[in-house]
This record gives C-alpha cells, structure tokens and sequence, in this order.
C-alpha cells in the first residue's frame, strides 16, 4: 500500500502527508556598523580617561573629601533649597497658570507680566536682585513688622526668591499646556452635574492634565538642582560653595569640583529615578500596558541575549 501523496507542483519532488514541515534556520542579522560606532566610542571614553590620568590631578582627594562634614552640609542645602523652590514654583505655576486662561483681563495680563518679567530675565540676574534689595529699601516696613532689609533677606530667602519665582513662571506655561490638554467635554460635563469652576478644576482637570504636567516638570526639578549652584552669587552655602570653600584652603580646586560633580550626578540620578515611576503612575488611565520599569528592562534585555546565544549556537 503506497502512502498518500499531496497534490504538489509540477517538477517538485512529492512529499508524503503528514511530514512535519522542516526547521527553519533563522540567521541573525549582522549589524556591523553597531560595531563600529561601539569601538569608535569606547575608543574614545578610553583616549578621556587616559588623558584625565596623566593631568596634575589628585585623584585620591576626591573618595576622601566626598563625605567631608561640610561637602554634606552642603549637599543638604542644596536639596533643601531645590525642594522649597520647586515647591513654591510649583504653587505659583498653578495659581498664574489659572489665571493666565482666566477671561478678566485684570488677572490675565498680570499672569502674562509675571512669566513675561521672570522668564525673560537671567534667574542669576534675578538672585542679585534680591540679595542686593536693600540698596532700594533699607527698611523693610509692612506695618505690624518693621525690621533692617539686610536682617530680613537672608542668602535663604534670596535663594528662595530668587529660584522659586524664576521657576514659577516656567511652571505656569507647564501647567496651563497641561491643563488645555484635557478635553472641554469633562469640563462641560462637570458642570452639568453642578460642580462649580473651582471644584472642577480641583477634581476633574487637574488630575487629569498630571500626565502631561509631570514628565516637564520633572525635568524642571532636576533644572533646579543643577541651578541652585548659582546661589553662591547670594552667598548661600549650598554643596558648590562648600567645595569651594575647602578647594580655597586646601588648593585642590579641580579635586573639589570633581566632588562636586559626582553628588550632583548622585542627586539627578535619584531624582531621575523617582520621575520615571511618578510617570509611570499617571500613565495607568492613558496606556493599555504601562511602560516595564528599569528592572524589567535588565531581565528583558538579559532575556533577549541569553536567546541570541541560544540561537548562535
């Protein structure tokens, strides 16, 4: 008894039913320009470090002053002063934001005066502005306080002043961008069940224009951190003017600025981090499947190479 034959093309050798179909051999793309432009730059990284290696730096100085009491006193400052300014950035970009899609006229053009005056100004500009107030008023008079300008505007209150209202009106273009995101329907709909202007603001709009206001305002936040080194103008000890500090009686300037340096990377890391997952929060209403976290991303790509040995082998 033959075995059944499948119909099959004229010229091509029949093939018994039932045969599982043959293994297909899948051959990896080479992508040899990825090689290259790999070499080329760890070539390069290599040729920087080689040439940091033989300059007159004194490399041991920096793991040993990286935790010096006043480099960490300073570290603290500098987050202390990038927290509160961001806070109060964020305070006035919401409050100015509103007003700048208010229909007053009144409230509209001082909203637009604020961020026209504050971003179109140097924020170091701004800082000295503050820090120098009392060449314009030596007193410092609201009525139920009077006191000398100079006791009042601390290098604090300058720093924060002068980062805060900078970054406030930045803010307001974030926030009211966010804001126009939302559709006018939930706001037609909110107030057709009576929720008055505020109160849909509050718990319609806002909530949802976070995902379109957080991934910017991340990225202004760690603006601010690298910023904030500017309030060595203001004479605030934050974690550059601390190294500065030791480089001017130790005379290891660039050791210092190098210490500066890697906790400045330390800080935008952490904070890079912490935006990423605050992301990842406000993205749940808008995405299907919510973007893998930096772990899932190492277990995948550790997943997809162990396959492409398993495949070249």
């Amino acid at each position: 008894m033959t075995d059944k034959i499948d119909k099959v093309p004229a010229g091509a050798s029949p093939v018994p039913a039932g045969t599982p179909p043959e293994a297909i051999k899948a051959i990896p793309v080479r992508h040899y320009g990825r090689w290259v432009a790999g070499v080329l730059v760890v070539a390069l990284l290599a040729l920087l470090v080689f040439a940091f290696s033989q300059g007159d730096v004194r490399w041991a100085t920096v793991p040993e002053k990286l935790f010096d009491p006043s480099i960490l006193t300073g570290l603290w400052h500098t987050i202390l002063i990038s927290v509160a300014s961001m806070a109060l950035g964020l305070v006035l970009g919401i409050i100015f934001a509103i007003m700048r899609l208010s229909k007053n006229p009144v409230t509209n053009s001082v909203a637009w005066l604020y961020i026209w005056i504050f971003r179109g100004t140097p924020v170091y500009v701004q800082l000295l502005i503050w820090f120098n107030l009392a060449l314009i008023f030596p007193i410092f008079n609201i009525g139920f306080y009077k006191d000398e300008m100079t006791d009042v505007m601390t290098p604090f209150l300058a720093a924060l002043l002068g980062l805060g209202l900078n970054e406030g009106a930045y803010m307001a273009e974030i926030v009211r961008a966010g804001i126009q995101s939302v559709d006018e329907g939930q706001t037609e709909a909110a107030h057709a069940l009576g929720m008055s202007q505020g109160r849909t603001m509050r718990r319609v709009i806002l909530p949802q224009s976070m995902r379109v206001i957080i991934p910017p305002s991340g990225n202004e936040f760690i603006n601010m951190l690298k910023t904030s080194s500017l309030v060595v103008a203001v004479q605030y000890q934050d974690l550059l003017r601390s190294a500065q500090d030791i480089a001017s009686t130790s005379f290891a300037v660039m050791e210092m600025f190098f210490v500066a340096s890697v906790w400045y990377l330390a800080l935008t890391s952490v904070f890079s981090v912490g935006q990423y997952y605050l992301e990842r929060h406000y993205a749940k209403g808008a995405l299907r499947s919510l973007p893998p976290t930096p772990w899932q991303k190492v277990k995948a790509n550790l997943s997809r190479f162990s396959n492409r040995e398993a495949v070249a082998k």
